[in-house]
């Protein structure tokens, strides 16, 4: 009788609570610190929307960027895909879903790099001609900032799967910096529906 009320009490017990994974502490931490600044720069585009005293306005000369939001929403499912594929073992896999990532990362960035040459070239909108112009590149390139060195960091990722340097015991460490990259697209869509459609 003694030794079944050994075995169910035993059996109940909760597996040991362990620490999480540092990387994913300090990714965090980091996170945190960068989301503040991206609500104050968000906060002062919204607070000067409308206020330029001159021309051109947002309705004017802004496009909505579908192709490379739908792009950088994308590199989201690669990455995680790429997490998950490494997880099981399936490097080869893993190591096409890193190049998927930064194949769509970059069609983002030629995206973006597009619309400035327009604006700049083409609507004569820099950061110096009016208080749109001023917030709208500081809250856009401060983003794409972001994405240049989130595809630094996932094309060195890449070219150490290439060689064959990821395994599957690395798979914490890369999704780590798929965290980054989640959030780097998650602040993108705030970014895409102020400016491009609230601001619009």
């Amino acid at each position: 009788m003694s030794d079944t009320v050994g075995i169910s009490i035993a059996s109940t017990r909760e597996a040991p609570w362990t620490l999480p994974y540092r990387g994913t502490v300090g990714m965090a931490c980091l996170i945190v610190a960068e989301s503040a600044i991206f609500v104050i720069f968000v906060v002062a585009y919204i607070f000067y929307l409308g206020k330029s005293l001159t021309g051109p306005t947002p309705a004017q000369v802004l496009e909505l960027p579908i192709f490379g939001t739908v792009c950088l929403l994308s590199s989201s499912i690669t990455v995680h895909l790429a997490v998950a594929t490494l997880r099981k073992g399936m490097l080869r896999a893993s190591t096409g879903w890193l190049a998927s990532t930064v194949f769509l990362g970059l069609i983002f960035l030629i995206t973006t790099v597009r619309e400035w040459y327009h604006l700049i070239d083409d609507e004569g909108l820099t950061i110096q001609t009016n208080l749109f112009g001023t917030t709208y590149y500081s809250l856009v390139g401060l983003h794409a900032t972001h994405v240049v060195f989130g595809l630094i960091m996932l094309s060195l990722l890449l070219g150490f799967s290439l060689f064959g340097l990821v395994r599957e015991e690395h798979s914490e460490k890369v999704e780590t910096l798929a965290l980054y990259w989640h959030f780097v697209d998650a602040v993108w869509v705030v970014v895409f529906t102020v400016v491009y459609v609230l601001g619009r």
